[in-house]
């Protein structure tokens, strides 16, 4: 599917832009309002004056400071291209104590600025000046993101005739509860490539989401080149659920879809499952098996059956090989090894096999993550818990360590929206936008409380998915209740003024081609 909009062509701009996001700082909470914007997810300050606006034309400027670094002017470009060509000018330094023109927006970066947080922004708009401060770079691209959903959806057209491009004035404070906000990927079931990741990655930064997790290898495909072990890839990406064609990244497409996201502030999350759900690596390398014989590749749904020989000392050079390439990579600090629905093992088996991979990660110099079941193994507290259904996280969370949330009966995004949804699955109940929206992950797991979340991320399966579009109904409208149960504080959240925003996004994202599913 071609993405009918303006942010492909933003995105080159992005080209030198590197994205750090660091860890979230607290940010006092004042009163919400603006009670008429559409903006998702919600901020955690808004003021509006109905009565005035700032209006984009040709004499409008971009500025940024004199000196202030590559990644803002960036982050300025990439405005300036999404509001072209109403604005026709480049972006403009701004020299020491200079003043700013009329109708200017000037981003600004404030390292002092400790109330906006690692990715928080403030937003003044005057009908003479926009003004974005930020803390950091990715705060800055955040605050873009709120100026873009201002805007009206003819935004995203930019070959429209006589758009008219107006800000409300007012004022927006914002900061995100959690680090973590993120989607996950299935590519290994159904194999999407690398056009139709980077479109997910253009969705998740409109609503300032900033994790990707990708469920790399499953019994039904392995989707990366592995250079040292390439029968991974020849073999067990040759083929998908249904036996359809298979299909795999080379590391350099890998890399470039790292690379991608990274400029517009999103993290590359890689998983490799393992031991189980790894029949298509038994059938690429023998030795991984216990009785040394290939099975033949699979292409059905069923689960728990497979597992690599975890006694045998002969997978482990193999493993290392998998974490080693990747991680080589990977920028990012997290190898997932999923650790999920193993049915075959023992559970002293299963702990020494996850802590032997813990230390495999670590020698790479990674940081370990893995499904729920994992916690009751010996684990450091910077492994990560990623918890889906009722595990031991709280286990994890004692001993200090983090656990993402993804409750498969509240963010499953490949649950059915109802009995009559025709893509999906049951299994974990029927999961409307609501349900995705209507809990709280500070308080969803008895001891896991809120400083031990790191935060949230939505799975999106593919056993029945096999187009992009597929994959969009199904995401979307859910992923925009997730991205603001990951960014929007609790206590300024409510179903009623949600739902009136979403409703507000319809036109965005038709404009941008989004194949949403129902609200």
């Amino acid at each position: 599917m071609n993405i009918q909009r303006t942010l492909p062509l933003v995105v080159l701009v992005l080209a030198a832009c590197t994205a750090r996001p660091p860890a979230t700082a607290p940010l006092p909470l004042p009163r919400a309002g603006g009670a008429g914007h559409g903006i998702i997810p919600l901020p955690a300050s808004v003021r509006f004056d109905s009565a005035q606006t700032f209006v984009v034309d040709t004499l409008t400027t971009i500025h940024v400071d004199r000196g202030a670094g590559t990644v803002v002017e960036c982050v300025a470009g990439y405005l300036a291209t999404m509001l072209a060509p109403a604005l026709k000018a480049e972006v403009q330094e701004l020299a020491p104590g200079g003043s700013l023109p009329a109708k200017a927006i000037h981003l600004r970066i404030d390292s002092a600025n400790a109330a906006a947080g690692a990715e928080g922004y403030e937003l003044t708009i005057t009908p003479g000046t926009v003004t974005l401060v930020a803390r950091t770079t990715a705060g800055l691209f955040y605050g873009v993101q709120t100026i873009r959903q201002l805007l009206p959806a003819s935004v995203e057209h930019p070959a429209a005739l006589k758009r008219l491009l107006t800000l409300p004035a007012g004022r927006i404070v914002d900061s995100p509860r959690f680090e973590w906000r993120g989607m996950m990927l299935d590519v290994s079931r159904h194999f999407l490539g690398v056009s139709d990741i980077k479109r997910f990655v253009d969705l998740l930064a409109l609503y300032k989401m900033n994790r990707l997790h990708l469920h790399l290898s499953d019994d039904q495909g392995w989707r990366i080149e592995i250079k040292s072990r390439p029968e991974l890839a020849n073999i067990g990406g040759s083929t998908q659920v249904g036996g359809g064609r298979g299909g795999y990244f080379t590391q350099a497409e890998y890399s470039e879809i790292v690379a991608y996201a990274a400029r517009q502030f999103i993290m590359i999350v890689p998983e490799i499952d393992m031991p189980g759900h790894t029949n298509a690596a038994l059938a690429s390398y023998p030795e991984l098996n216990c009785n040394k014989v290939p099975p033949p590749v699979y292409t059905g749904i069923r689960v728990g059956f497979s597992a690599v020989c975890v006694d045998s000392a002969v997978i482990y050079p193999i493993l290392e090989d998998v974490v080693r390439e990747i991680s080589a990579i990977t920028p990012g600090p997290y190898f997932h090894i999923g650790g999920d629905e193993v049915k075959t093992l023992t559970p002293v088996q299963y702990r020494r096999f996850v802590e032997r991979m813990q230390g495999i990660v670590n020698a790479n110099g990674k940081r370990m993550i893995g499904w729920g079941e994992i916690a009751p193994a010996q684990l450091l507290p910077s492994t990560v818990v990623q918890s889906w259904i009722k595990d031991s996280s709280a286990v994890h969370a004692a001993r200090g360590g983090k656990v993402i949330m993804s409750p498969a009966k509240k963010i499953y995004l490949d649950m059915k929206y109802d009995s009559s949804t025709v893509l999906g699955l049951s299994w974990a109940g029927f999961n409307q936008v609501r349900t995705s929206y209507d809990w709280n992950p500070g308080t969803f797991i008895q001891g896991v409380g809120e400083s031990s979340v790191l935060g949230v991320e939505a799975p999106l399966w593919s056993e029945t998915l096999v187009k992009v579009e597929d994959f969009e109904s199904m995401a979307f409208p859910r992923l925009i209740a997730v991205a603001e149960v990951g960014w929007t504080r609790g206590v300024l959240m409510g179903w009623e003024g949600f739902q009136r925003r979403l409703g507000m996004q319809a036109g965005r994202l038709a404009a941008l081609g989004v194949n949403s599913g129902r609200r």
